[in-house]
């Protein structure tokens, strides 16, 4: 039995992320993947 072949349907993106320790790097990279989610 062949597997489907995979349909990527969203566009991928990557995204970098620089600055000091403690400055919300990780809570802006979690929102803009939630946003772009949706």
């Amino acid at each position: 039995m062949a597997k489907q072949e995979f349909q990527r349907t969203k566009p991928h993106v990557n995204v970098g992320t620089i600055g000091h320790v403690d400055h919300g790097k990780t809570t802006l990279t979690a929102a803009i993947t939630f946003a772009a989610a949706a």
